[in-house]
């Protein structure tokens, strides 16, 4: 890059301090540049055209792999569950991207070899922000490396470029699909998350118990200023095949007692706690994370991944944080034998906020 004659004399007039260095008598001499040579397509404009065809081919078959491995997504389904269906899904969405990306690669260090100017240069350092006239120069230096890879002329290299790097993102794009449930005809509402997250596995005399033992708790063993992780009774019979980690993720419940007059509690929430034992959701309305860390002397809960604090006197309404609503509460009360049991389902929705919108 070109600079200035201030900035080229400014660089003459440092000296660096020696230090410990031992001057020689015979240093190495700098043996230069090689002299250049010229490549075919430098000399032959019919060995540049085929390079130019070859480049903007490879771009365009980098844009049929992505293409391809979106079809392929929907051709190979994995709903059945079977291994020969989940093979060729991995085989021929795998095959798509993988010429998609190795077509880009090729034909960017094809371009850069055979079209881009090959000659070598020395660009200066300067120590400090230049001046104006270096600035122009730098700009002028971008001019003269467009003109030199050829990327504002090469209409065909340069668009099909961006189409094959813009469709090599679809197939990413596509695979995150597949990460969502499916609705069945015997499930039509396992595809809908607003449906997933509004329900959990809390039901009206379900027992509360600890996680992950299963132990059943008894109201006179939940003391003052204690803490306790808690999941539906019936979660234990669940496999991990049968979604335990799915249901657990919705339905876990962080439970603490207070002196009952500490509680600030709506009219219609009277009935939800029991003798100063209140339930709220573990997961954040944030962005899901758990709510775990319980201060005893504040009676705040903390969520620990983006600080988001909630009031457990006060209907675990958010006093800092990014959260956007309070953790959603558990009804609660105990049964004939002292349990504490669940008087109902969720009133909302748990989870991040996105979903009271719906």
């Amino acid at each position: 890059m070109a600079h200035d004659d201030d900035s080229q004399a400014l660089d003459r007039a440092y000296q660096p301090s020696p230090g410990l260095g031992v001057a020689v008598s015979d240093p190495v001499q700098n043996p230069g540049l090689p002299p250049h040579r010229e490549r075919m397509t430098d000399k032959d404009p019919r060995a540049e055209k085929t390079a130019d065809r070859t480049v903007y081919t490879l771009f365009y078959l980098s844009l049929a792999g992505s293409i391809w491995a979106v079809a392929a997504y929907m051709l190979f389904p994995i709903e059945s569950g079977a291994l020969i269906d989940i093979r060729q899904n991995n085989l021929f969405i795998g095959l798509g991207i993988a010429l998609a990306l190795l077509s880009i690669g090729i034909g960017a260090i094809h371009w850069s070899k055979a079209l881009m100017s090959d000659k070598e240069h020395i660009e200066y350092r300067h120590p400090t922000r230049g001046k104006d006239s270096t600035r122009e120069a730098a700009i002028k230096a971008f001019a003269d490396a467009n003109e030199e890879s050829g990327f504002g002329r090469r209409t065909m290299i340069r668009n099909s470029l961006f189409a094959a790097v813009v469709a090599s993102i679809i197939p990413g794009v596509t695979l995150f699909r597949g990460l969502a449930p499916h609705s069945t005809p015997d499930d039509p509402t396992a595809g809908d998350p607003v449906t997933l997250l509004k329900h959990t596995m809390w039901d009206e005399g379900m027992r509360l118990v600890r996680d992950p033992d299963g132990t059943p708790i008894r109201a006179a063993d939940v003391t003052l200023g204690s803490a306790f992780h808690v999941i539906p009774a019936d979660l234990a019979e669940l496999s991990h095949h049968d979604g335990y980690l799915e249901e657990k993720a919705k339905a876990i419940v962080l439970m603490m007692r207070l002196r009952p007059e500490q509680l600030i509690e709506a009219e219609d929430r009277k009935d939800w706690s029991y003798d100063g034992i209140v339930a709220y959701s573990k997961v954040c309305t944030h962005v899901g994370c758990p709510v775990a860390l319980y201060e005893q002397q504040t009676h705040h809960l903390l969520c620990p991944c983006h600080q988001s604090q909630f009031d457990v006197t006060d209907h675990a309404k958010v006093i800092f944080g990014p959260a956007a609503r309070p953790l959603p509460q558990l009804p609660i009360t105990v049964d004939d034998e002292g349990y504490l049991v669940a008087r109902s389902d969720f009133k909302e929705p748990v989870g991040p906020s996105f979903w009271e919108r719906h």
